[in-house]
């Protein structure tokens, strides 16, 4: 398919029902919101005749599937062998298109992985291969993973401005999926930074056009991030609970593992801040070893977090509360979660168990810090090249 067939194909499928782009050949008819079981399994069974059948394009496209249900699914290890051996087969075939959605796929689960600096290149490359390829979609979809691991990072000075790009260019390409992505994005932002009722305009706002297109994905998303405000701003603890239930329910059905995470240390925030520490512990526990299980380093570290505070709102040891949040906050440091590291601090402070004893990174707790690959990463992101 062509560049122009392509972009036809995207703006007249936003009118209608959001579409799974990472679902091609054999596997193109799968729903957005198919089962991750059903579309592994399936991805599988069709990876298989594709492979007797000597078709490395199929195989490639086919892997893609397979790796996309393995990373959702939280089954990372699979997910990490799928996406690399698309990539040979789309290397060996020469194409180029799949070469970038492969990478993208491996970008995407480098960042959830908690490995940025590989997710920058992997991302980058496959907004490369993606113009290269001439396949729009891909491009789009690796610049906006891009931009979302820079917000991950807590970088929003650095990816502000690609995230309101690609809100543009997605509302004029009229892709719905997209522009769930992008507003959800953009209010996360502006949550942390504490324009709660801009936050709560923009989720409500992609909740509503992700209804419409049925994607329930988005949709879970949006309301997860409309509870939070919620819970934050208002204190309305019954109306965030329900949105969370509501958001469950949507997860449960296409089995998102790692949504499903979110949402248990999502429900755990809002009991903490209600004062019901007892339960906010025990979901902070649950999401704790359902983000361990998959090796999510930062569903981890936020759910290490929660956890350490409500066991100080319970009596722990105020000495043992400080020395858990300085190993954390050196943790995040490490990792590059420039964000939640700032959280600890704040928590420290919020508990009166500051100082952190340890080395404090004050200046990188001012500023994220403008990392070299990050930056050189962020150079492919000519957002005009989607049109």
């Amino acid at each position: 398919m062509g560049l122009t067939e392509q972009v036809t194909a995207v703006e007249a499928g936003e009118s209608g029902k959001a579409s799974a782009p990472e679902y091609q050949g054999a596997l193109g008819s799968l729903s957005v919101n198919a089962s991750l079981t059903d579309v592994l399994a399936r991805g599988v069974e069709e990876l298989r005749a594709a492979e007797s059948a000597g078709d490395l394009k199929e195989t490639a496209r086919c892997s893609l599937a397979v790796a996309e249900a393995c990373r959702r699914l939280g089954r990372t290890a699979e997910a990490d062998q799928a996406w690399k051996a698309g990539y040979r087969a789309a290397r060996a075939a020469g194409d180029a298109a799949a070469m970038a959605w492969a990478l993208w796929s491996g970008g995407t689960l480098a960042r959830q992985r908690g490995a940025f600096r590989l997710a920058y290149r992997l991302l980058a490359l496959a907004a490369e291969w993606g113009e290269r390829g001439g396949d729009v979609v891909v491009r789009g979809y690796s610049l906006a993973g891009l931009a979302e691991t820079g917000r991950i990072q807590g970088d929003y000075a650095a990816v502000e401005e690609l995230h309101e790009q690609l809100l543009a260019e997605a509302r004029r390409r009229g892709e719905a999926r997209h522009t769930v992505w992008a507003l959800e994005g953009i209010a996360q932002m502006h949550r942390n930074t504490g324009a709660y009722d801009r936050a709560h305009a923009l989720f409500e706002e992609a909740a509503e056009i992700a209804d419409r297109a049925e994607d329930r994905r988005g949709w879970a998303w949006a309301l997860r991030g409309m509870a939070d405000v919620l819970s934050v701003r208002d204190g309305d603890v019954e109306q965030a609970l329900t949105l969370l239930s509501r958001a469950e329910a949507a997860c449960r059905t296409m089995e998102l593992r790692g949504a499903l995470a979110f949402n248990l240390k999502m429900r755990g925030n809002v009991l903490y801040r209600a004062g019901r520490y007892d339960q906010a512990r025990e979901l902070y526990t649950r999401a704790l070893t359902e983000f361990r299980d998959m090796a999510e380093p930062r569903g981890t570290a936020l759910s290490r977090l929660g956890l350490a505070k409500a066991r100080a709102r319970l009596g722990r040891d105020s000495a043992e509360t400080a020395a858990e949040l300085a190993v954390l906050r050196t943790e995040l440091n490490r990792i590059g979660l420039h964000h939640a590291r700032d959280m600890v601090d704040k928590a420290a402070a919020e508990l009166g168990v500051g100082p952190l004893p340890g080395p404090v990174p004050r200046a990188a707790a001012a500023t994220t810090p403008p990392d070299a690959y990050r930056a050189e990463a962020l150079r492919a992101t000519d957002v005009a090249g989607l049109r």
